[in-house]
Protein backbone atom coordinates (compact mmCIF):
# COMPACT_ATOMS: atom_id res chain seq x y z
CA UNK A 1 0.00 0.00 0.00
CA UNK A 2 1.49 3.33 -1.08
CA UNK A 3 1.60 6.33 1.22
CA UNK A 4 0.43 9.70 -0.11
CA UNK A 5 3.14 12.28 0.74
CA UNK A 6 2.11 15.41 2.61
CA UNK A 7 3.39 18.95 2.33
CA UNK A 8 6.74 19.68 3.93
CA UNK A 9 6.18 21.24 7.35
CA UNK A 10 8.81 22.83 9.62
CA UNK A 11 8.49 19.86 11.97
CA UNK A 12 9.13 17.35 9.18
CA UNK A 13 11.97 19.46 7.82
CA UNK A 14 13.59 19.42 11.26
CA UNK A 15 13.12 15.66 11.36
CA UNK A 16 14.83 15.25 7.98
CA UNK A 17 17.75 17.45 9.02
CA UNK A 18 18.74 14.97 11.72
CA UNK A 19 19.98 12.11 9.45
CA UNK A 20 22.40 14.13 7.25
CA UNK A 21 23.80 15.81 10.36
CA UNK A 22 24.39 12.45 12.03
CA UNK A 23 25.81 10.93 8.82
CA UNK A 24 28.21 13.83 8.49
CA UNK A 25 29.22 13.28 12.11
CA UNK A 26 29.77 9.61 11.26
CA UNK A 27 32.36 10.62 8.65
CA UNK A 28 34.07 13.00 11.08
CA UNK A 29 34.21 10.41 13.85
CA UNK A 30 35.49 7.77 11.44
CA UNK A 31 38.32 10.11 10.50
CA UNK A 32 39.09 11.04 14.10
CA UNK A 33 39.51 7.43 15.27
CA UNK A 34 41.15 5.98 12.16
CA UNK A 35 44.43 5.56 14.04
CA UNK A 36 42.73 3.96 17.07
CA UNK A 37 40.84 1.12 15.39
CA UNK A 38 40.89 -0.61 11.97
CA UNK A 39 38.02 0.47 9.68
CA UNK A 40 36.40 -2.94 9.22
CA UNK A 41 36.58 -3.58 12.96
CA UNK A 42 35.00 -0.19 13.64
CA UNK A 43 32.08 -1.08 11.41
CA UNK A 44 31.65 -4.50 13.05
CA UNK A 45 31.70 -3.15 16.62
CA UNK A 46 29.34 -0.35 15.62
CA UNK A 47 26.70 -2.80 14.44
CA UNK A 48 27.28 -5.20 17.34
CA UNK A 49 26.43 -2.37 19.72
CA UNK A 50 23.47 -1.26 17.61
CA UNK A 51 22.24 -4.87 17.54
CA UNK A 52 22.43 -5.09 21.32
CA UNK A 53 20.54 -1.81 21.74
CA UNK A 54 17.80 -2.85 19.34
CA UNK A 55 17.45 -6.43 20.62
CA UNK A 56 15.02 -5.70 23.51
CA UNK A 57 12.39 -4.25 21.14
CA UNK A 58 13.03 -6.34 18.02
CA UNK A 59 14.06 -9.79 19.26
CA UNK A 60 10.79 -11.30 17.99
CA UNK A 61 12.07 -11.12 14.42
CA UNK A 62 14.83 -13.62 15.30
CA UNK A 63 12.45 -16.34 16.46
CA UNK A 64 12.25 -19.59 14.51
CA UNK A 65 8.79 -18.89 13.06
CA UNK A 66 9.60 -15.29 12.13
CA UNK A 67 8.99 -14.27 8.46
CA UNK A 68 12.68 -13.32 8.40
CA UNK A 69 13.79 -16.89 7.75
CA UNK A 70 11.57 -17.51 4.73
CA UNK A 71 13.25 -14.48 3.09
CA UNK A 72 16.75 -15.11 4.38
CA UNK A 73 18.42 -14.80 0.95
CA UNK A 74 17.04 -11.30 0.50
CA UNK A 75 18.08 -10.14 3.95
CA UNK A 76 21.50 -11.73 3.52
CA UNK A 77 22.03 -9.63 0.39
CA UNK A 78 20.67 -6.46 2.03
CA UNK A 79 22.91 -7.10 5.03
CA UNK A 80 25.92 -7.55 2.76
CA UNK A 81 25.34 -4.34 0.79
CA UNK A 82 24.16 -2.08 3.62
CA UNK A 83 25.64 -3.21 6.92
CA UNK A 84 28.60 -5.13 5.53
CA UNK A 85 29.96 -3.33 2.46
CA UNK A 86 28.67 0.24 2.47
CA UNK A 87 29.72 1.23 5.97
CA UNK A 88 32.96 -0.76 5.89
CA UNK A 89 34.02 0.90 2.65
CA UNK A 90 33.19 4.35 3.98
CA UNK A 91 35.34 3.85 7.07
CA UNK A 92 38.08 2.40 4.88
CA UNK A 93 37.86 5.46 2.61
CA UNK A 94 38.41 7.74 5.60
CA UNK A 95 41.82 6.19 6.14
CA UNK A 96 43.20 8.09 3.14
CA UNK A 97 40.52 10.62 2.18
CA UNK A 98 38.84 13.50 3.99
CA UNK A 99 35.24 13.52 5.28
CA UNK A 100 34.42 16.31 2.80
CA UNK A 101 35.63 14.27 -0.16
CA UNK A 102 33.91 11.11 1.05
CA UNK A 103 30.51 12.72 1.62
CA UNK A 104 30.67 14.72 -1.63
CA UNK A 105 31.39 11.68 -3.77
CA UNK A 106 28.76 9.67 -1.86
CA UNK A 107 26.16 12.36 -2.62
CA UNK A 108 26.30 11.28 -6.27
CA UNK A 109 24.34 8.14 -5.30
CA UNK A 110 21.20 9.22 -7.24
CA UNK A 111 23.25 9.21 -10.43
CA UNK A 112 24.32 5.61 -9.87
CA UNK A 113 20.73 4.74 -9.00
CA UNK A 114 19.62 6.24 -12.32
CA UNK A 115 22.11 4.20 -14.31
CA UNK A 116 21.40 1.01 -12.39
CA UNK A 117 17.67 1.46 -12.84
CA UNK A 118 18.07 1.82 -16.61
CA UNK A 119 20.43 -1.14 -16.95
CA UNK A 120 18.87 -3.68 -14.60
CA UNK A 121 15.37 -2.53 -13.60
CA UNK A 122 13.88 -1.40 -16.97
CA UNK A 123 13.54 2.24 -15.94
CA UNK A 124 13.13 4.82 -18.72
CA UNK A 125 15.87 7.47 -18.66
CA UNK A 126 14.79 10.92 -19.85
CA UNK A 127 16.97 13.66 -21.36
CA UNK A 128 16.62 15.80 -18.25
CA UNK A 129 17.87 12.91 -16.14
CA UNK A 130 20.88 12.44 -18.42
CA UNK A 131 21.71 16.14 -18.04
CA UNK A 132 21.42 15.84 -14.29
CA UNK A 133 23.69 12.80 -14.32
CA UNK A 134 26.33 14.69 -16.33
CA UNK A 135 26.30 17.59 -13.85
CA UNK A 136 26.64 15.29 -10.85
CA UNK A 137 29.43 13.27 -12.45
CA UNK A 138 31.27 16.53 -13.17
CA UNK A 139 30.99 17.32 -9.47
CA UNK A 140 32.49 13.95 -8.54
CA UNK A 141 35.34 14.40 -11.03
CA UNK A 142 36.01 17.86 -9.60
CA UNK A 143 36.54 16.31 -6.18
CA UNK A 144 38.71 13.50 -7.52
CA UNK A 145 41.02 15.90 -9.41
CA UNK A 146 41.13 18.28 -6.41
CA UNK A 147 39.81 21.20 -8.45
CA UNK A 148 42.32 20.97 -11.31
CA UNK A 149 40.58 19.82 -14.50
CA UNK A 150 43.91 19.55 -16.31
CA UNK A 151 45.04 17.01 -13.74
CA UNK A 152 42.37 14.51 -14.82
CA UNK A 153 44.73 12.98 -17.38
CA UNK A 154 47.27 12.38 -14.63
CA UNK A 155 44.91 11.96 -11.71
CA UNK A 156 46.22 9.76 -8.92
CA UNK A 157 43.36 8.14 -7.15
CA UNK A 158 43.88 7.46 -3.48
CA UNK A 159 42.38 4.30 -2.03
CA UNK A 160 39.68 6.31 -0.27
CA UNK A 161 38.32 7.70 -3.54
CA UNK A 162 37.98 4.21 -5.00
CA UNK A 163 36.41 2.83 -1.82
CA UNK A 164 33.73 5.50 -1.60
CA UNK A 165 32.80 5.01 -5.27
CA UNK A 166 32.36 1.27 -4.68
CA UNK A 167 30.37 2.05 -1.53
CA UNK A 168 28.11 4.35 -3.54
CA UNK A 169 27.40 1.60 -6.08
CA UNK A 170 26.58 -0.79 -3.21
CA UNK A 171 24.14 1.72 -1.70
CA UNK A 172 22.45 2.30 -5.07
CA UNK A 173 21.95 -1.44 -5.51
CA UNK A 174 20.73 -1.70 -1.91
CA UNK A 175 18.19 1.09 -2.52
CA UNK A 176 16.81 -0.54 -5.66
CA UNK A 177 16.39 -3.83 -3.84
CA UNK A 178 14.44 -2.04 -1.11
CA UNK A 179 12.09 -0.41 -3.60
CA UNK A 180 11.41 -3.46 -5.80
CA UNK A 181 10.66 -6.25 -3.37
CA UNK A 182 7.63 -6.46 -1.11
CA UNK A 183 8.48 -7.09 2.55
CA UNK A 184 6.40 -9.24 4.88
CA UNK A 185 3.96 -6.93 6.66
CA UNK A 186 5.25 -7.95 10.09
CA UNK A 187 8.76 -6.84 9.15
CA UNK A 188 8.38 -3.87 6.80
CA UNK A 189 5.70 -2.29 8.95
CA UNK A 190 8.07 -2.07 11.92
CA UNK A 191 11.31 -0.12 11.40
CA UNK A 192 13.04 -1.94 14.28
CA UNK A 193 12.13 -5.37 12.88
CA UNK A 194 13.26 -4.40 9.39
CA UNK A 195 16.61 -3.08 10.60
CA UNK A 196 17.13 -6.08 12.87
CA UNK A 197 16.48 -8.46 9.97
CA UNK A 198 19.27 -6.79 7.99
CA UNK A 199 21.66 -6.62 10.94
CA UNK A 200 21.21 -10.31 11.73
CA UNK A 201 22.90 -11.21 8.45
CA UNK A 202 24.97 -8.05 8.11
CA UNK A 203 26.87 -8.90 11.28
CA UNK A 204 27.88 -12.22 9.76
CA UNK A 205 29.34 -10.47 6.71
CA UNK A 206 30.94 -7.72 8.78
CA UNK A 207 32.37 -10.27 11.19
CA UNK A 208 33.93 -12.18 8.29
CA UNK A 209 35.49 -8.97 6.93
CA UNK A 210 36.86 -8.16 10.38
CA UNK A 211 38.35 -11.63 10.74
CA UNK A 212 40.10 -11.17 7.39
CA UNK A 213 41.36 -7.77 8.54
CA UNK A 214 42.89 -9.19 11.74
CA UNK A 215 44.23 -12.18 9.86
CA UNK A 216 46.21 -9.86 7.62
CA UNK A 217 44.40 -11.01 4.49
CA UNK A 218 43.34 -7.50 3.45
CA UNK A 219 46.85 -6.06 3.64
CA UNK A 220 45.34 -2.60 3.98
CA UNK A 221 45.93 -1.54 7.59
CA UNK A 222 47.80 -2.65 10.69
CA UNK A 223 45.11 -4.25 12.84
CA UNK A 224 45.29 -2.91 16.38
CA UNK A 225 42.91 -1.25 18.83
CA UNK A 226 43.85 1.53 21.24
CA UNK A 227 41.10 1.36 23.84
CA UNK A 228 40.18 4.48 25.75
CA UNK A 229 37.32 6.87 26.36
CA UNK A 230 37.68 8.57 22.94
CA UNK A 231 37.14 5.25 21.15
CA UNK A 232 34.33 4.15 23.47
CA UNK A 233 32.54 7.47 22.96
CA UNK A 234 33.00 7.16 19.20
CA UNK A 235 31.50 3.66 19.17
CA UNK A 236 28.49 4.79 21.19
CA UNK A 237 27.93 7.70 18.82
CA UNK A 238 28.16 5.73 15.56
CA UNK A 239 25.88 3.00 16.96
CA UNK A 240 23.21 5.23 18.48
CA UNK A 241 23.32 8.19 16.06
CA UNK A 242 23.99 7.17 12.43
CA UNK A 243 22.89 3.55 12.83
CA UNK A 244 19.67 3.85 14.90
CA UNK A 245 18.46 7.43 15.39
CA UNK A 246 19.17 8.56 11.82
CA UNK A 247 17.45 5.48 10.41
CA UNK A 248 14.35 6.14 12.51
CA UNK A 249 14.13 9.86 11.64
CA UNK A 250 14.72 9.12 7.97
CA UNK A 251 11.97 6.52 7.87
CA UNK A 252 9.45 8.89 9.48
CA UNK A 253 10.43 11.75 7.17
CA UNK A 254 10.15 9.65 4.01
CA UNK A 255 6.72 8.42 5.10
CA UNK A 256 5.51 11.99 5.53
CA UNK A 257 6.84 13.70 2.38
CA UNK A 258 7.96 10.86 0.10
CA UNK A 259 11.45 9.87 -1.07
CA UNK A 260 11.81 12.59 -3.74
CA UNK A 261 11.69 15.51 -1.30
CA UNK A 262 13.53 13.61 1.41
CA UNK A 263 16.34 12.81 -1.01
CA UNK A 264 17.36 16.46 -1.20
CA UNK A 265 17.94 16.53 2.55
CA UNK A 266 20.40 13.63 2.25
CA UNK A 267 22.58 15.80 0.04
CA UNK A 268 23.06 18.24 2.89
CA UNK A 269 25.51 15.72 4.35
CA UNK A 270 28.55 17.26 2.58
CA UNK A 271 27.59 20.72 3.87
CA UNK A 272 27.43 19.46 7.44
CA UNK A 273 30.63 17.45 6.89
CA UNK A 274 32.47 20.56 5.67
CA UNK A 275 31.30 22.55 8.69
CA UNK A 276 32.15 19.82 11.18
CA UNK A 277 35.52 19.21 9.51
CA UNK A 278 36.43 22.85 9.96
CA UNK A 279 35.43 22.73 13.63
CA UNK A 280 36.81 19.32 14.60
CA UNK A 281 39.64 18.59 12.19
CA UNK A 282 40.75 21.99 10.95
CA UNK A 283 40.14 20.80 7.37
CA UNK A 284 38.65 23.89 5.77
CA UNK A 285 36.58 23.36 2.61
CA UNK A 286 38.21 24.53 -0.61
CA UNK A 287 36.62 26.40 -3.47
CA UNK A 288 36.39 23.23 -5.54
CA UNK A 289 34.42 21.54 -2.74
CA UNK A 290 31.76 24.25 -2.97
CA UNK A 291 31.70 24.04 -6.78
CA UNK A 292 31.43 20.25 -6.64
CA UNK A 293 28.55 20.42 -4.19
CA UNK A 294 26.69 22.87 -6.46
CA UNK A 295 27.21 20.58 -9.47
CA UNK A 296 26.11 17.42 -7.63
CA UNK A 297 23.00 18.95 -6.08
CA UNK A 298 22.21 20.79 -9.32
CA UNK A 299 22.36 17.49 -11.18
CA UNK A 300 20.03 15.85 -8.69
CA UNK A 301 17.55 18.75 -8.89
CA UNK A 302 17.56 18.70 -12.70
CA UNK A 303 17.18 14.92 -12.97
CA UNK A 304 14.37 14.69 -10.41
CA UNK A 305 12.18 17.46 -11.81
CA UNK A 306 9.13 16.44 -13.79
Amino acid sequence: MSVVPHALTPRTAALLLVPPLLWAGNAIVGRLVHELIPPLTLNFLRWVLAFALLLPIAHHVLRRHSPLWSHWKRYALLGLLGVGCYNSLQYLALQTSTPINVTLVASSTPVFMLGMGALFFKQVVRKRQILGAVLSIMGVLLVLCRGDWYALSNVRWVLGDVCVLIATVCWAWYSWLLSHTQEPAQVRGNWAFFLMAQMAFGLVWSGAFTAAEWGGYTGLVDAHISWGWPLVAALIYVAVGPALLAYRCWGLGVQRVGPNIAGFFANLTPVFAATLSALALGELPQTYHIAAFVLIVGGIVVSSRK
